[in-house]
């Protein structure tokens, strides 16, 4: 083979070692990453309008794929217009790969007006980090940083690629590099959490990474079976398989003292693929720590570990059954009159294909929509992992680029939508089968609840209008429109069944505004 650009040598590289897609947001700099994409047929180039619909697009594939996703973005600025879903994907636990462009070192010192310190903006959203230094070097860079972001349970990767270096002429070339499995859990370990459920009138376990898929959940429901237990998911979950035939689990609550309650009679608490649950944020006089007083807490496994396989030999530690109990199949009744939380999930729930992949960043509005699902037909559900809101169209879009033979849902609150609505043209220019359910309340209404929390009952003018998105009332059908996606309102429980059923019957994506 005849010597190629660094940037040919890379992508050659990441395409063998598993990279399929990059969702790209390019400039200057990245030229010869965006011509040697041409060359390099195997990675797929996903362009989107907006840095951090690339970043969640990243994320929703690498969730869903298992392999990891690139993104291409343009210098410091760009990267940084990517960060917020970069945080909420390093949460995820996501397998990311971000080529950051830059200019060649000897540019540098003029202070172009682009140059800035990526590495300080990186650093607290990447749990490796690199500038590469020469083009020869740029296949093994690629590679460490595809097996870096593989390490269970997923991590994000960031390699800076200056422009001299993408364009030279190279013949290096570099082998994917192995990736390091799961840790196994010691027996010990297993040993002593058996003991301690044993020992206990009531317990619960709290399911994290590797514990929420379909091989973990099975474990886990054994395990209930045997000692009584409840099982919890994380309040935010990046990814729980869910729906009849499935053990049903409970969403730990969002608010500290809801969670304390749920959890106030448990003499033990496991935690398998999650770490110890905190409160989101510090509330006088509440704990941010969320094991109550008196209860013991114990790590079957954590994060890095291979939670599913230690489920299962503790479940044969306890002489568990070989099944455990399973949600039962229902469908909630379609929902007539007008529209609030509950019709809403209702709606949702009576509607959803088998098979649906549902992206929720409904805030406010979704609460009701999690217990009508236990029973529908398996599906999956992603949610809002790091708390920065704009999640959920990216994630959904990257989700259905993952899995194009699979309904994708981005149940969406109207003020998170906002912040990275640009997503939607790439859902149309991709023709990606995304049906968007936009929950329009037309306020930041979890900063309302917040407000009063604070003990604000009556916000003046200014505070009030902070949480308002009503003056002008936002028109999501022509936003839709405007960005190449069909659009339809529907202000009755009848009027969204039949919005939906309509959207998930037809190909390629669809808004449907539901006003509450």
């Amino acid at each position: 083979m005849p010597p190629s650009t660094g940037a040919e040598a890379l992508l050659r590289t990441a395409a063998a070692a598993g990279a399929r897609v990059c969702f790209a947001n390019p400039g200057t700099s990245e030229m010869a990453l965006v011509a040697a994409l041409d060359r390099v047929d195997a990675v797929r180039a996903i362009l989107c309008t907006f840095e951090g619909v690339a970043t969640g697009a990243a994320d929703g594939f690498g969730r869903l794929a298992g392999a990891p996703a690139l993104t291409l973005l343009h210098h410091g600025p760009g990267f940084a217009n990517g960060i917020a879903n970069l945080h909420n994907a390093r949460r995820a636990r996501a397998p990311v790969v971000n080529l950051v462009g830059d200019h060649p070192d000897r540019h540098l010192p003029y202070d172009a007006p682009l140059t800035s310190d990526i590495e300080s903006l990186a650093r607290p959203v990447s749990d490796w980090f690199r500038r590469s230094s020469q083009a020869k070097e740029l296949p093994a860079d690629v590679a460490e940083a595809i097996a870096v972001a593989l390490e269970p349970p997923g991590r994000v990767a960031t390699l800076v690629v200056p422009s001299d270096l993408s364009a030279a002429t190279t013949d290096a070339t570099a082998p994917p590099r192995a990736v390091t499995p799961a840790a196994p859990v010691a027996n010990e370990i297993v040993e002593r959490v058996a003991t301690a459920l044993r020992g206990s009138r009531t317990s619960a376990l709290l399911l994290g990474a590797g514990a929420s898929r379909a091989e973990g959940l099975a474990a886990a429901g054994r395990v209930a079976a045997a000692t009584g237990c409840r099982l919890f998911c994380e309040t935010f979950p990046a990814r729980v398989e869910r729906g009849a035939g499935l053990p049903a689990v409970e969403r730990l609550p969002y608010f500290p003292e809801h969670a304390l309650q749920a959890l106030e009679n448990v003499e033990v608490l496991v935690m398998a693929g999650a770490p110890e649950p905190v409160a989101f944020f510090a509330y006088p006089d509440l704990p941010s720590r969320l094991v109550p007083d008196g209860c013991r807490a114990e790590t079957l496994a954590d994060p890095r570990e291979d939670a599913a396989a230690a489920l299962a030999a503790l479940a044969d530690a306890l002489a568990a059954p070989a099944r455990g109990a399973a949600a039962e199949a229902s469908i909630p009744a379609r929902p007539t009159g007008a529209l609030d939380p509950p019709t809403l999930g209702a709606a949702l729930a009576a509607t959803q294909p088998e098979g649906a992949i549902v992206m929720e960043e409904a805030a406010t509005s979704g609460g009701p929509y999690f217990n009508l699902a236990a029973g529908l037909p398996p599906h999956t559900l992603l949610t809002l992992t790091g708390g920065a809101i704009g999640q959920g169209l990216p994630v959904a879009t990257g989700a259905a680029v993952a899995c194009p033979d699979r309904p994708v849902v981005a149940f969406q609150a109207d003020g998170g939508g906002l912040y990275t609505v640009q997503a939607l043209w790439t859902q149309a220019r991709e023709g990606l089968n995304v049906t968007n359910l936009i929950c329009s309340n037309r306020a930041y209404r979890i900063l309302q609840f917040e407000l009063a929390r604070a003990g604000v009952a009556e916000p003046g003018p200014q505070a009030a209008s902070l949480t308002d998105l009503s003056r002008p009332e936002l028109d999501w059908v022509a936003l839709a429109r405007g960005f190449g996606v069909p659009g339809e309102r529907a202000e009755t429980g009848e009027a969204l069944v039949t919005a939906l059923e309509r959207a998930f019957a037809e190909p390629g994506p669809h808004l449907v505004e539901a006003v509450i």
